[in-house]
């Protein structure tokens, strides 16, 4: 039976456990310019000390108005290389593979002058009303996804992660809530989507594996559920993913009596719906911060591999913490025997 220390391999990522450093923005304030600094060096770098397997680096966007805020990373220029390299070789030296979550905001572009969405339709009455994207600048949207893609491949990564999730672009695609389009991305909604994941494999190495995060529901009135985040997820699959991260809400205002996030695994249930509808490895992330029900999620067979988010933003060495709790022998820094009893 596979635990949470037990190893995983997919193509040619090779993990040393199922341990997942989720992508979370750092909104850091030196970070204006988009290149990560030495908050973001000392911040993954820990969590590769600390024993993650995979860490992967927060919303990394396509274009300076793609980003959530001003504060957010970027790697729309070769300029961005040379900072996410240094951080992608330091957590190297440690025994994390390191992957990079390429997105665009969209609609959700707080701190764009005129965000761009599919259609002109604002997140809520706080938000700014978004310019629909014509059809040639979805196309051109698409070239910058693959640029961005070529550009954290040449910073060395390990895997790549579109962000299908959350209200952002490709999520705003593929949701009736927000793509409201007449032309071939509104009578195809994973059109957009698609072509973002054909672009990037044409940039990465062919045994690189594709991780897409997606949110498998809805949590708002007219929104999608299970049954048509698999429909869509098997078209993302067919055009080249190879893993899937299952999230879940971020379009529309979230009501109380849907609201997620309220109870441990919630998201659970939806990662084990689309690995068996597709056959797929999945990552679970939400509220799994306790080490033995992060490790029943993979005994269960639920999912391959386990996000723990709030839980290393807390404690840096949640891995080797769990891997005490668990009473699983991992490889601990010398420097910190001491602090971690082993079996």
């Amino acid at each position: 039976m596979n635990h949470l220390f037990t190893p995983f391999e997919i193509k040619s990522l090779s993990l040393k456990n199922r341990v997942v450093m989720p992508p979370m923005c750092q909104y850091s304030v030196s970070a204006k310019d988009g290149i990560p600094n030495d908050w973001h060096y000392t911040h993954y770098v820990s969590r590769a000390v600390g024993g993650s397997g995979l860490i992967i680096i927060e919303m990394t966007d396509v274009e300076p108005d793609g980003r959530i805020t001003d504060y957010d990373l970027g790697i729309w220029s070769d300029d961005h290389i040379p900072a996410f390299a240094r951080i992608i070789d330091a957590c190297h030296q440690h025994g994390a593979k390191v992957g990079i979550q390429i997105a665009h905001a969209g609609r959700k572009a707080e701190d764009a002058e005129v965000p761009v969405a599919p259609s002109a339709i604002p997140f809520d009455e706080k938000s700014k009303t978004p310019r629909a994207l014509t059809t040639e600048e979805v196309e051109q949207m698409v070239e910058k996804y693959r640029l961005a893609v070529r550009r954290a491949v040449q910073a060395g990564v390990d895997t790549i992660e579109l962000h299908g999730a959350h209200g952002y672009l490709i999520h705003q695609f593929v949701s009736p809530l927000t793509n409201k389009r007449t032309d071939k991305y509104g009578q195809d909604m994973a059109l957009f989507g698609k072509e973002a994941i054909q672009a990037a494999k044409s940039e990465m190495p062919s045994d690189m594996p594709l991780i897409m995060r997606i949110s498998a529901r809805e949590y708002v009135e007219g929104g999608y559920g299970i049954n048509e985040s698999i429909a869509f997820a098997k078209e993302f699959q067919a055009a080249g993913v190879d893993m899937f991260h299952i999230s879940a809400g971020g379009e529309g205002p979230i009501a109380a009596a849907g609201r997620p996030g309220t109870h441990a695994a919630y998201q659970v249930p939806l990662a084990r719906a689309i690995r068996e509808a597709l056959n797929v490895p999945v990552i679970a992330v939400g509220r799994l911060d306790e080490p033995s029900l992060a490790n029943s999620v993979i005994g269960n067979e639920d999912a391959d591999l386990v996000a723990v988010g709030r839980g290393m933003l807390r404690n840096p060495y949640w891995a080797l913490e769990a891997a005490t709790v668990l009473h699983k022998k991992v490889d601990l820094p010398r420097q910190y025997e001491r602090g971690f009893p082993q079996v």
